[in-house]
């Protein structure tokens, strides 16, 4: 299934996008890895695995998998439902597992779509802080820019890995606070590269 969801994706992104990838070595070769991105389309997720060799699995908002299909197609290609703004401590576990088993975790840390303008006022949800602080692995910031438009150009930039340090043994709410903000600002500021 993930063979042939990466081989259609190919075919569509190159018929119907111009997608540039820049920095697409930063991405480790094996390991565990907590992949943060922007979020702006569902097809992001799609846009940030296009060129991988490696599969990313992404936390998912639950209202997704309320599609009978549409929750089929993603679980197959790796996803996992996570219930907003109520502490899933489910989805968290899954993470962990996933993490333990050397894969790619992908999450959106700002948990919704926002406006890059508003960023430094908004509301920045914890999971991501969280998931970086209590395993140690390596954090990957990426962003994608462009209009979604069919046959416009889309910019995909991946980061510099690196590694969270916890103060405290258990992060503090404001320790996670000032992990997230940091995670977010790394994934922002890829939007000026190459531009």
């Amino acid at each position: 299934m993930k063979t042939f969801a990466r081989i259609i994706t190919n075919i569509v992104f190159r018929l119907l996008f111009r997608v540039e990838v820049i920095n697409v070595e930063k991405i480790p070769a094996e390991g565990p890895v907590l992949f943060c991105a922007n979020h702006n389309s569902i097809l992001d997720m799609f846009f940030l695995g296009y060129k991988l060799d490696r599969w990313i699995y992404w936390m998912a908002k639950d209202e997704l998998f309320k599609n009978p299909i549409l929750s089929f197609i993603i679980t197959k290609l790796g996803a996992f439902p996570v219930k907003r703004g109520k502490g899933d401590v489910g989805s968290i576990k899954h993470a962990y597992k996933l993490l333990s088993e050397n894969k790619i975790v992908g999450i959106f840390p700002q948990g919704t779509r926002i406006d890059p303008e508003k960023i430094e006022t908004s509301r920045i949800k914890p999971g991501a802080a969280m998931i970086a602080a209590n395993t140690g692995v390596k954090v990957l910031p990426a962003t994608v820019k462009g209009s979604y438009r069919i046959f416009s150009k889309m910019k995909v930039v991946y980061g510099e890995p690196f590694v969270i340090k916890k103060v405290d043994e258990k992060p503090t709410k404001e320790e996670l606070t000032r992990i997230s903000r940091d995670i977010i600002n790394r994934v922002y500021s890829l939007s000026e590269v190459g531009s």
